[in-house]
């Protein structure tokens, strides 16, 4: 990430001095990035999480009494209410891959993130920061995608001044899309290549994602618009697998799926605990996950925002190389 000083000498001056700011769901892996990064520049930090016991870990990255983990619910209308009293700013990013039991997608990214726009509104936050996700649609196939599109019209509806942040595939150490498949590679002879595997993706790293979403919280004029954050190259998903490959140093056949026989497959491992995939997952993998060129035009990105993004081949060896045979120390061939 590339920062010049004026850059810096403007997030300074936009600093509001003392103030809070509330993260919903700041204990994920997206979620301790962006704490990380709000702490750094100053703020207090709120963390409400279900269970504050679990997100102790937080309060190192600041000093004693910066960042608070508090327990809130965002099914339950007064923890929500009590979680952005005071705050200068709201940060939502509470999702779910997977539906279990109440958690459905519906309740925590539609509903629950119109509780939460309306509870900030109320409270008089200045600015609200709504993660979604790239491929949110009303009419989409997946129950995820339009979970994620009905919370960004309900954001709007109770905020309209959010700023919307659409990342494509976040990955990092504690990832969900590269550690996922290398873990299928681990034990399996083949990689399924969905649809084929031609859809385009553009991975961004969890860092460069936090601190996209830090700057948005001190800019003034940045509510109102729907951010695309993605990393500097669009590749297919074949690309990806073969990419992920190198970084393991495991060899495997890639086999294209169509996707109505992933979906078949999906249903019954969907049953497992932490499942490999399920059927709505299959479904968001059948299609194109990339930053829009009307984002990239009105400069709505990571670099609209003056950060480089950080490439895939300088982090992902950093964290794959545990599923490599020898570990660490076993030597790869990137030809």
């Amino acid at each position: 990430m590339s920062v010049d000083s004026a850059d810096r000498e403007m997030m300074k001056s936009a600093r509001p001095a003392g103030g809070m700011v509330t993260v919903f769901g700041g204990s994920g892996f997206l979620g301790r990035h962006i704490v990380h990064a709000l702490a750094r520049r100053g703020y207090r930090v709120r963390v409400a999480v279900r269970r504050p016991n679990d997100a102790h870990y937080l309060r190192p990255m600041g000093v004693v009494g910066q960042v608070e983990p508090v327990q809130a619910n965002i099914r339950d209308e007064a923890s929500v209410r009590a979680a952005v009293a005071g705050a200068v700013a709201v940060v939502n990013l509470v999702g779910i891959m997977n539906e279990s039991g109440k958690q459905t997608f519906d309740a925590v990214m539609a509903e629950g993130a119109g509780r939460i726009a309306r509870a900030a509104a109320a409270a008089g936050v200045a600015k609200l920061v709504h993660i979604s996700a790239i491929g949110a649609d009303e009419e989409g196939t997946s129950g995820y995608a339009r979970a994620k599109a009905a919370g960004e019209k309900a954001v709007r509806e109770a905020f309209p001044d959010a700023a919307i942040v659409r990342p494509s595939i976040v990955f990092g150490p504690e990832d969900s899309f590269f550690n996922r498949f290398a873990g299928i590679a681990r034990l399996s002879p083949m990689l399924p290549l969905i649809g084929g595997g031609t859809m385009h993706m553009q991975p961004v790293y969890v860092k460069d994602v936090a601190e996209g979403v830090a700057r948005i919280v001190e800019r003034n004029g940045a509510g109102g618009k729907v951010y695309e954050f993605g990393g500097p190259e669009k590749k297919t998903f074949r690309e990806l697998m073969e990419l992920l490959l190198v970084n393991i140093a495991r060899k495997r056949l890639l086999l294209p799926v169509p996707v109505f026989v992933a979906k078949a497959m999906a249903f019954f491992t969907q049953f497992i605990p932490n499942p490999p995939l399920t059927p709505d997952q299959v479904r968001l993998l059948g299609i194109d996950n990339a930053v829009s060129e009307a984002a990239e035009a009105e400069g709505r990105t990571l670099a609209g925002l003056g950060i480089r993004a950080t490439a895939m081949e300088i982090v992902l060896p950093t964290y794959l190389y545990r599923f490599r045979r020898g570990g660490q120390f076993e030597r790869i061939n990137a030809s």
